[in-house]
This record gives C-alpha cells, structure tokens and sequence, in this order.
C-alpha cells in the first residue's frame, strides 16, 4: 500500500488518482481518502465498476472521464454530490443512466456525457445534428430538471420549461444495425417482386427464360411514335 500512496494526488479535500489503468477504484483511496475527500479525478484509467465509491460519503465533484464505463456501472448514494462527469465512456443508454443518477445523486447540478454515445453530439457521431442534441438536452432536463448546467452549456430556462412539457417525448433513439448477411440463411428471406417467373430469380443460377406476356404493345403508348412518318418505317 505504501508504493501506493505516491501516485496519489492530494490537495486539501481534492483526491487525484489519474492515469494508473486500473479497472477499479483501489480500496485504500476509500480508506485513506474517503471519510474527508470533496473532490475525487480517477480520469484516464480503464474503470468499469465504481464499487470502490461506497467510502467517499462526502464526495461533491467526482470526475471519471476517459474510462471504460458500460450501461451496468452503479454509483452508491451520493446525496451531496453537485459535480458529474462521465465523457468518453461507452454509455449508450440514457435512459437507464438518467434514472439511476436521479436515485442515487438528488443535489447533481452540473453533469456531462459528451463522448459517450448516449450523447448525440456532433464532434463525436457525425451522423447528429444540432436537433438531436437538443433533443437529448430535452429528455435530460425532463429526467434531471434540477440540473443548471449540461455537457458545455449552461442549462437555459426556455430549455426547463420545454422539458417539462415536451421532454417525455424527446428521447434520441438509435436505429438497430443491421442483421450482418447471412448466406446460410439467404433462401429463408422473401424475395422482392419481380415478374420474373420463378425459375429466373436465382441469382447463383442465372438462366435465360423465354414466356409469354400478357401485356400487348400497340405502338401507339411510344411518345416517339409521334415524330415518325409512315415513309420512315
């Protein structure tokens, strides 16, 4: 524990431990730190579980950007915690994560998300735009209507009053990808239309087919027919 100690950053009631690719908070930062810290920085580690929080009860800022973050991650209760930033995790769903912090976090004021998926920012899926974002800005509020600042951008009051009316119904959805193509199951998927007889369709087999037709050309459906004279036939 004792080589421990150096990597540890400590000013007043600030606790850094950043950048050691740990995959959990270590237990002596809550032994040693945990009874008078306010402020905890575990950034650019490779964190999945913040278990290892249960001893900081007085924790009012926590950073933990830059980590390995899922959808299962749990925060203790935290009831004085104002300050929450989770960029560049791999959270995808808000939802879940917007009620759990509403649970365990009730004074949270400021928090951010930006670089998870769960936020559809622009510098980070190019496939947003600034209506998604703002969408997502919506269902937050709706979710944490407490909160006075979001990712980088002071929480407006227009934003809180079209979050309480419309913000239930504002959640970003993203499209399932995709089912890769099965060859195997290939045969099993319907065809599209195609007047084609049967025996014609298979793209492995292509064979000339010869049938009649029952639609009868009469000349006169042309559009150029009209620009030609009977001597030019």
């Amino acid at each position: 524990m004792a080589n421990d100690e150096p990597q540890v950053a400590v000013n007043g009631t600030q606790i850094s431990y950043i950048g050691h690719n740990c995959k959990e908070i270590p237990g002596f930062l809550g032994d040693r730190y945990g009874h008078f810290a306010r402020r905890l920085d575990v950034s650019f580690n490779q964190l999945r579980s913040l278990a290892g929080l249960k001893m900081f009860t007085e924790l009012e800022e926590l950073i933990v950007d830059n980590n390995l973050l899922g959808n299962d991650f749990q925060l203790p209760r935290l009831p004085s915690l104002h300050t929450l930033t989770l960029n560049k995790n791999q959270l995808t769903d808000i939802e879940a994560l917007l009620e759990h912090l509403a649970d365990v976090t009730p004074s949270l004021e400021y928090l951010s998300l930006l670089g998870n998926e769960a936020c559809p920012n622009q510098l980070v899926s190019p496939d947003k735009d600034e209506d998604d974002y703002q969408r997502y800005r919506y269902f937050v509020l709706y979710k944490l209507p407490h909160l006075k600042f979001l990712d980088t951008r002071k929480v407006a009051k227009k934003e809180v009053m079209e979050a309480k009316a419309r913000g239930a119904f504002m959640k970003v959805v993203k499209p399932k990808p995709e089912a890769p193509h099965n060859e195997a199951g290939f045969e099993n998927q319907p065809l599209p239309y195609t007047p084609l007889p049967r025996g014609s369709r298979d793209a492995k087999n292509p064979v000339g087919v010869f049938t009649k037709c029952r639609y009868v050309y009469y000349g006169k459906q042309s559009e150029g027919n009209r620009f030609i004279q009977n001597d030019q036939l």
